[in-house]
């Protein structure tokens, strides 16, 4: 019965050892992923610049909000054609479909940085995180850290 015991305590021990860790912070920040994210590079004095990327998640959920150290606030936002006007307004949430890509960029959905407190130069990499909410309610995060590129948006791509 000892040798029994003995292997089963064994085995338990490696199946824990070797288990994957599950994230405290909720399974949304492991089920959504960001690609290519950047945000564009400011001109002297300019204390607002967008920030963009491609998120996919593997279950339904929504991006319901995002933070930078480096703004003093930072907000959803969405562009959209009104009567021949391109309007932009501030987005309670993003939806986030299942297995679908959504794409935040110039002209569109985007992430809008206000009160910057530094300029942002090409090169620079700008922190942000991400608040995730599944559809059953549960909330995580994500860090991220967005590229700056210059104006036109294109790595090593500038506007004289």
């Amino acid at each position: 019965m000892k040798f029994i015991r003995k292997s089963c305590t064994a085995i338990l021990l490696c199946a824990l050892i070797t288990a994957p860790a599950i994230p405290l912070t909720g399974l949304a920040a492991e089920t959504v992923s960001v690609r290519n994210a950047w945000a564009r590079a400011t001109a002297p004095g300019q204390k607002t610049a967008g920030a963009y990327m491609e998120l996919v998640s593997d279950a339904d959920a929504f991006l319901i909000a995002v933070a930078s150290p480096l703004a003093g606030k930072a907000e959803l936002h969405n562009m959209s054609m009104d009567a021949g006007v391109m309007r932009m307004r501030s987005a309670q949430k993003i939806d986030l479909p299942a297995q679908k890509m959504v794409k935040l960029a110039p002209g569109g959905l985007h992430v809008m940085l206000l009160d910057i407190k530094q300029p942002l130069k090409e090169g620079d990499k700008v922190p942000l995180t991400l608040t995730i909410q599944e559809a059953g309610g549960a909330q995580s995060t994500v860090k991220v850290e967005a590229e700056v590129r210059a104006v036109g948006g294109a790595p090593g791509h500038s506007h004289h």
